[in-house]
């Protein structure tokens, strides 16, 4: 037998000011996609914004259905638009900001493991790291690649 370890980095801030000019856009971007989401069961507002190598940025939100789990998280309405809109343009970071009754929460969330498998997929097919930048009002965490999210995910096999 032979025991291993995983060892993730992470980038720690206390607030967004620190965060560099690109990630902060992203981090505002995402604050404001939030407002927008659609969450009457939960009042859980989830904002995602994601940049593309081109430039552009996609925003997502949460959005509820009754007939749960109909619903979907705001990482995927985002990277999903982005694949539909921009199929052949790799993301390159995604920030993420969560509100409950109208407060961000003051430690960040982080996103479910549906959205990592989406995230290190859409990593895998352009083999570009998306960096990802996790907001609270306390703390801010910053992963240089989604794999780090789900170090053992599936990988997708080439045919």
């Amino acid at each position: 037998m032979i025991e291993k370890t995983i060892k993730i980095p992470v980038i720690e801030y206390d607030s967004i000011s620190e965060l560099t000019d690109e990630d902060a856009l992203l981090a505002q971007k995402a604050i404001e996609s939030a407002q927008n989401a659609y969450a009457p069961y939960s009042g859980f507002r989830v904002g995602a914004a994601l940049k593309l190598e081109n430039g552009e940025i996609i925003t997502g939100n949460n959005q509820e259905n009754a007939a749960y789990p109909s619903g979907l998280c705001a990482e995927r309405v985002a990277i999903f638009w982005a694949g539909a809109q921009f199929k052949d343009i790799p993301a390159k970071a995604m920030a993420v900001a969560a509100f409950k009754d109208g407060v961000m929460t003051t430690a960040p969330i982080s996103p479910c493991g549906a959205c990592r498998q989406v995230l290190s997929e859409y990593e895998h097919r352009f083999s570009q790291p998306i960096s990802i930048v996790l907001l609270g009002q306390n703390r801010i965490i910053k992963f240089k690649q989604s794999t780090y999210l789900l170090p053992l995910g599936f990988e997708p096999s080439v045919l």
